[in-house]
């Protein structure tokens, strides 16, 4: 055979093989567009799995507006939702004025699960989008215990919530004897209380006062003489509340429940505002333990 015939049959047998690479490329590339369009199905954009991801979109299976608290014009706050809570922030103070967050039965049922968020794989962090925000390292050699005000134990049912707990948004400075003792024991009935409620409705926060003393590497933190807790339930339609000072309490933590309306007094808040006036009030001045299913702490 001639060269020129030779190198024509090369020149078609190269055009002929290109034709193959370009038909498979094509192929390939409508296979994975195909299976990218099944993973993003029409009803959930990219956007809305990030959304989910970055946990900014608080999903409940209630009213929101029982977690609304309105505070007073004199304090400085910012409000931040986070996917498990609501942060009422102090810049100032450089601690939540209040977290409020809905416990319900099924969230106990996943936090308390095998398979459920272990809190020694999630580390203190700071929220760079919140004023005032400390640092992890603003506690360090200070005395106190970093506080949760939302409790781990709370957030275990969900990763972006674990780790949004961690925030020092959600922190205050608590000695350990309290936090570790009868504080716990409450956080713990809570808990406990959460899988026969159907839901529970939680606040929790610091007890300001003028001559707190402050801790801080770089900025001043307040140190809260006191703290609060209340707890609503909406299908049993009663409410229980705690008041604790920050050290350790020499009785057990039954001892410390009070009602609503002395924590408003206390703090100037106003909680469950969303309700009617005459279920509010009634609510908000009652007070028995005995109401409540009984929760026996490990000592």
């Amino acid at each position: 055979m001639k060269k020129k015939q030779k190198r024509g049959l090369y020149y078609l047998l190269a055009l002929v093989l290109l034709a193959l690479a370009g038909y498979q490329g094509f192929q390939k590339n409508s296979f994975y567009k195909s299976a990218y369009n099944e993973d993003l199905p029409t009803e959930q954009t990219a956007d809305d799995k990030q959304g989910d991801q970055d946990g900014k979109e608080y999903k409940t299976t209630g009213d929101l507006s029982l977690l609304d608290v309105k505070l007073p014009g004199r304090l400085d706050n910012q409000t931040v939702h986070y996917k498990a809570i609501v942060v009422y922030y102090n810049k100032h103070y450089h601690v939540p004025n209040c977290v409020a967050y809905e416990l319900t039965n099924t969230m106990t049922s996943m936090a308390d699960s095998h398979d459920a968020e272990n809190r020694a794989n999630y580390k203190f962090e700071r929220d760079y989008n919140v004023k005032g925000c400390p640092d992890w390292w603003d506690y360090k050699d200070s005395g106190y215990t970093r506080g949760h005000m939302a409790p781990a134990m709370d957030m275990r049912w969900n990763k972006t919530a674990m780790e949004q707990c961690f925030l020092m948004t959600n922190i205050c400075p608590q000695v350990e004897e309290m936090n570790d003792g009868e504080w716990r024991h409450v956080e713990e009935a809570v808990h406990k209380w959460s899988r026969t409620a159907k839901r529970l409705i939680v606040f929790t926060g610091p007890i300001f006062s003028d001559d707190m003393e402050y801790i801080g590497k770089d900025i001043d933190i307040a140190v809260p003489e006191r703290f609060f807790k209340v707890v609503y339930s909406p299908e049993q339609n009663r409410a229980i509340a705690f008041v604790m000072e920050n050290k350790g309490m020499p009785n057990s933590w039954t001892n410390y429940a009070t009602t609503i309306d002395e924590v408003e007094a206390l703090t100037g808040y106003d909680f469950l505002a969303k309700l009617e006036d005459g279920v509010e009030n009634v609510i908000e001045s009652k007070q028995n333990i005995k109401d409540w299913p009984a929760y026996y702490p490990r000592r």
